[in-house]
């Protein structure tokens, strides 16, 4: 986006993580019906190796993950997400 002329965003603010997880929701939404998955699952949360609690709590709101799942129960859901997205999202070997 900066090589583009836009602002970088600053993670380090409220409302530039805010806007980022808009911008993910709203790519989620637009694909869901047609995938059935998240793409925003291949997006980790700063610092960590997931996507951080807004996913999650996207998740449960869609109703694809109960609002009890234990942590463990994330995680499953979340690489279960991630296989989902590169199944249906990748190129096949030797396509350009």
């Amino acid at each position: 986006m900066v090589r583009a002329g836009h602002v970088p965003f600053d993670f380090g603010l409220e409302r530039d993580r805010a806007a980022v997880g808009a911008v993910l929701g709203g790519a989620v939404q637009r694909t869901i019906d047609d995938s059935k998955v998240m793409l925003s699952a291949i997006v980790s949360y700063i610092g960590q190796n997931d996507p951080g609690p807004g996913y999650y709590k996207f998740a449960t709101e869609l109703g694809l993950l109960p609002n009890t799942a234990t942590a463990d129960d994330k995680l499953a859901f979340w690489a279960r997400q991630v296989k989902a997205v590169h199944e249906r999202y990748a190129r096949p070997v030797g396509r350009p």
